[in-house]
């Protein structure tokens, strides 16, 4: 099997995660890092991996010329002047086979239109990394309800939901940094979920309409005084200045253009699950079948009692976002293979080596964009937001949520 070398472009949790899952991966070689923080300790652990010689590099400019294929990782306001660099390498000679980039493409419209008008001047296959599409639970489900999918006709309904207690990180709380609050954040999963498991498997990825956008935020949680404190003693974020929301629900309809019949995908994203830790929860409804698929389904428990407890030093070894130490836990043996970074690894290395761009391209990436800010509009207006408006469509390109603006205190009540 051909070698592809990957670039990664930043060093925070999202490039350990694939870190950990390209363990579990054929054909690929880390050869180089780059951060604005030099990652040095990430570069040791690559090589006591075996993953690569993982050279550290100062910019992407310089590493893209040394790679095949730059996986950008980095920081969501970071998105456009990676490409940018990418961009400059390539017409300084340098040559890729692949473009990865972790969700959110970028944090609006117009970065995302940015960016994949750079990856059309790079010319070369991309690939957008929405772990969730590629969960082996999903992926089985749509293989199992095949027959009785084409039968009966395809899926009507899915109801996609990701929550956690928070992020690790105080950027990811800023909503001017990230983007927005929870729905920017994780919002995009749960969205692009809902059109990959509506869309008849024998369809391209954006075969469907999007047609209307409803959508809720709110700050419940985090909002309040205790956890306001809270959160400026640990990341320094005040959230009684520039909130973001830490619940956000909604729907999307969708039409499918050959039978004009229409679709349903609801989600709920929320930082404010003070359960086990990370959950997705997953459901579809079909005519005369279901599917239902829930993380925190493990066949591995262990229980800690109190006298015990106090001798664990990482709770997050039993799972993603853990919220307690003791007790009975669910215990998920290899997340990165559960979640789907290692499949979705896989399926572009496969397309870089056929020359070809990943199941989700950039173009996908562009699209899972522009929902997510018609769900920030749909919340802001407490209105429906027809897609099919041209005059709505030209709004949303230049959009920006009051949330991602700094002015979440226009939308958002603080207690």
């Amino acid at each position: 099997m051909e070698t592809l070398r990957y670039g990664i472009v930043g060093s925070g949790f999202v490039s350990q995660s694939h870190l950990r899952a390209l363990e579990s991966v054929r054909g690929v070689e880390v050869a180089g890092l780059t951060s604005r923080t030099p990652p040095a300790e990430l570069a040791a652990s690559v090589r006591d991996r075996g993953l690569g010689e993982a050279r550290l590099f100062d910019d992407v400019r310089t590493m893209t010329h040394e790679v095949d294929v730059v996986a950008i990782f980095n920081a969501n306001p970071g998105r456009v002047e990676v490409m940018e660099g990418i961009a400059a390498a390539v017409r300084d000679g340098a040559t890729l086979r692949g473009l990865i980039c972790e969700k959110p493409l970028a944090r609006n419209l117009a970065e995302a239109r940015r960016v994949v008008e750079l990856a059309t001047q790079i010319c070369s296959p991309t690939a957008y990394f929405e772990n969730q599409i590629h969960m082996k639970m999903l992926r089985q489900a749509r293989t199992q309800l095949a027959d009785s999918a084409s039968q009966m006709g395809p899926l009507t309904l899915v109801r996609a939901a990701e929550e956690h207690a928070g992020p690790h990180s105080g950027w990811f709380w800023d909503p001017t940094c990230q983007g927005g609050g929870v729905l920017s954040d994780m919002g995009c999963h749960s969205i692009a979920v809902g059109r990959y498991l509506l869309t008849p498997a024998d369809r391209p990825t954006r075969f469907l309409q999007p047609r209307r956008v409803s959508a809720h935020v709110n700050l419940l949680k985090w909002g309040q005084p205790r956890w306001r404190r809270e959160l400026l003693d640990r990341h320094g974020i005040d959230y009684t200045r520039t909130p973001a929301e830490d619940f956000a629900t909604g729907l999307v309809t969708y039409t499918n253009p050959e039978t004009e019949h229409e679709t349903l995908a609801q989600f709920t994203v929320s930082w404010m699950y003070d359960k086990q830790g990370l959950r997705l929860l997953v459901d579809g409804i079909g005519p005369g079948y279901a599917l239902e698929a829930n993380s925190l389904r493990s066949p591995l428990e262990v229980f800690i009692g109190d006298a015990a407890a106090s001798s664990v030093t990482d709770a997050e070894l039993a799972l993603e976002k853990a919220t307690a130490s003791r007790g009975l836990l669910a215990i998920q043996p290899n997340e990165p293979d559960l979640y789907g970074y290692t499949d979705e690894n896989v399926e572009a290395l496969r397309a870089f080596r056929d020359g070809r761009s990943g199941f989700l391209d950039f173009e996908d990436g562009l699209d899972v964009v522009r929902l997510t800010m018609a769900a920030y509009m749909s919340a802001e207006r407490g209105a429906v937001i027809d897609l099919t408006d041209g005059s709505v469509l030209d709004a949303l390109e230049s959009y920006i949520p009051l949330i991602q603006q700094g002015r979440g205190t226009e939308q958002l009540a603080t207690t």
